[in-house]
């Protein structure tokens, strides 16, 4: 039983990124505009990181693998950029906005140690800032889950320059190093 349950949730990933990829909304709009609740918090827009590179990537806090290991990617990027780590922010959005409050996030975002700035909002908060960054994401039933459901979503890291334009994405899997070696030559410049 448990196999299944776990094939059954290789495949969600896939035709959530198959159906994205049909989608073909194309790259998130430059700048990516956003108005969400941090976890901290505090009321934050695109505007907040002007200056900085922005890595950024969707999720949600009951995840059970996809979200959990790019963070861990990201911490590892942060880690390995240095000095240089202090001209790059992390962020990550959460499409769950009934689960990820604030404090839910507070608790979450921590654990990675990379700075990284969790982000929720309203249901309406998260569906525009979803729409402004392409990203494709879906609630469905998955009665083992907390709450009884689980969220299919769009699972690249997005970069996003200091002046807030749309520089490229990394599709989930690809290996910290390769990311770090583009950041790192991006920063430097």
């Amino acid at each position: 039983m448990a196999g299944i349950a776990v094939l059954a949730f290789v495949w969600l990933l896939l035709w959530v990124d198959y159906r994205a990829d049909r989608a073909a909304k194309g790259a998130p709009a430059s700048p990516a505009e956003f108005e969400l609740t941090d976890h901290r918090g505090m009321l934050r827009t695109q505007e907040d990181f002007a200056g900085r590179w922005m890595l950024v990537f969707f999720g949600f806090t009951n995840c059970p693998d996809v979200c959990t290991t790019t963070l861990a990617e990201i911490a590892a990027v942060m880690d390995g950029l240095g000095e240089d780590a202090d001209r790059v922010q992390p962020l990550f959005i959460s499409i769950d906005p009934a689960r990820d409050t604030p404090a839910a996030l507070a608790d979450f975002v921590p654990r990675f140690d990379a700075g990284i700035i969790g982000l929720a909002g309203t249901p309406d908060q998260i569906e525009r800032t979803a729409d402004n960054f392409n990203i494709f994401y879906e609630k469905s039933g998955e009665a083992a889950s907390q709450g009884g459901y689980t969220v299919g979503h769009s699972s690249q890291l997005f970069l996003f320059d200091p002046s807030g334009g749309y520089v490229k994405g990394w599709q989930y899997g690809t290996p910290a190093e390769e990311i770090l070696a583009d950041l790192q030559e991006r920063v430097a410049r």
